[in-house]
């Protein structure tokens, strides 16, 4: 009985090759992420060649963000009211029409930035609610023995992307200012189509559809703050994520004191794109062999350990270095937190869970960003990583006491 129960925990889960809702799904979502890229390059870009004003680049830039936050504990409870897979259709036709509309008034001589505002505002609407539609239908397109593998493979392939995405964007936009626009709204109509070809439901029964909306948010918070272990580990992960958005300033700054070129800062992120890469290969190989309460607290040393490094780097090769190792990091404790909070979740709640998860990371990371330039100038670039590196010490520390968080296990494993 024991050696079947062993053989069980370590079997291979079903190959995600043969589950075609979830290659359905994944496939559109990576032709959709590309064209994101393509216009996250482009955007910024064509507001400075329209209005040479920095100021109106970072309001457009920043209206992303702000549609984010005050939309995504609404968006919680929409997704878990509505149907999940019509609700991401709607949401990916409507943000290839919007974004369909900059390249075709920009052709006729009518683009104006109150349409570049009303459609960036628009699409991080729409975005929000697919993103937090998509996250809480995953564990019903794959099996529970799937889900790690499918969030590893969604990093991986995210991260690709990412890493080699900028150069396609930039050359898309040489070619014509709307063009990467023009990319990313056919990029919309692809992950529509591909979403219309999957069977099967995206959830299970929808307790709470006849409350209010009110009391379904309520609700919603209400069941996170009384799970103690993934209410902590939020807090946890939206305290990091304020150290990662104040990191990024503080790296670029402490490239530019050792007199690093701007190719060669992208050379250190880059470092980064490649450590998570390997990082979401290794996650399940990782997973498998230690519990999860392990996994979050030696993750989290090791960032801890690894980020006051960039004070002392000699040079760009060095901060080439500690990137990949940081971002090797990452990856692994983020995808085994994702998997634990979707495990625990009851499917009726994962919209909500997923949302305000999402509200608190990106607005820690944002907060993070916007503080970083005043911390750098109050203490100066190499203070300010190792006083960083502190707080991570510190979120270890609480981490690696909390006795919840030494014991926890994912619940194929309990």
């Amino acid at each position: 009985m024991i050696s079947d129960t062993h053989k069980h925990k370590n079997a291979e889960p079903p190959s995600l090759w043969r589950n075609p809702s979830y290659l359905l799904l994944q496939s559109g979502q990576i032709v959709s992420y590309a064209g994101n890229q393509q216009q996250f390059i482009a955007l910024p870009l064509l507001v400075l060649a329209l209005t040479k004003s920095t100021v109106q680049t970072g309001i457009v830039l920043g209206l992303n963000t702000i549609s984010f936050l005050v939309v995504s504990p609404l968006a919680g409870a929409l997704v878990d009211r509505w149907d999940r897979k019509r609700t991401m259709l709607v949401c990916d036709t409507g943000r290839m029409l919007l974004t369909l509309s900059i390249p075709l008034a920009f052709w006729l001589h009518a683009l104006t930035m109150l349409q570049i505002y009303l459609v960036v505002a628009g699409a991080g609407i729409l975005g929000t609610l697919f993103s937090v539609a998509n996250t809480a239908a995953l564990p019903n397109v794959v099996t529970r023995d799937q889900l790690p593998v499918a969030l590893s493979q969604s990093q991986a392939a995210y991260t690709c992307i990412r890493t080699f995405g900028s150069l396609l964007g930039g050359a898309l936009y040489s070619i014509g200012r709307v063009f990467p626009f023009l990319a990313n709204a056919i990029s919309f109509g692809v992950s529509a189509l591909s979403l219309g070809f999957i069977r099967g439901n995206f959830q299970g029964e929808q307790a709470g559809a006849r409350q209010s909306l009110t009391k379904t948010i309520g609700a919603g918070f209400s069941w996170l703050w009384r799970q103690p272990l993934i209410r902590f580990l939020t807090i946890i992960n939206g305290a990091d994520s304020l150290r990662y958005g104040a990191g990024y300033l503080v790296i670029v700054v402490l490239a530019q004191q050792l007199h690093t070129s701007a190719s060669g800062i992208g050379f250190i992120f880059t470092g980064a794109a490649i450590g998570a890469l390997i990082g979401n290969l290794a996650s399940n190989w990782i997973r498998r062999r230690l519990p999860f309460g392990k996994i979050a607290i030696s993750m989290l040393w090791l960032e801890a350990l690894m980020f006051p490094l960039y004070a002392i780097a000699p040079n760009a090769l060095a901060m080439f270095f500690i990137a990949a190792a940081e971002e090797l990091v990452a990856p692994i404790y983020n995808i085994s937190l994702d998997t634990y909070r979707l495990m625990n979740t009851p499917d009726a709640m994962r919209g909500r869970m997923s949302s305000t998860v999402q509200m608190i990371v990106q607005g820690a990371q944002s907060i993070g960003a916007i503080a970083s330039g005043l911390l750098i100038q109050t203490l100066g670039a190499k203070q300010s990583a190792l006083l960083l590196g502190a707080w991570l010490v510190l979120l270890a520390v609480a981490t690696t006491l909390n006795r919840r968080v030494r014991h926890a296990t994912m619940p194929a494993d309990q």
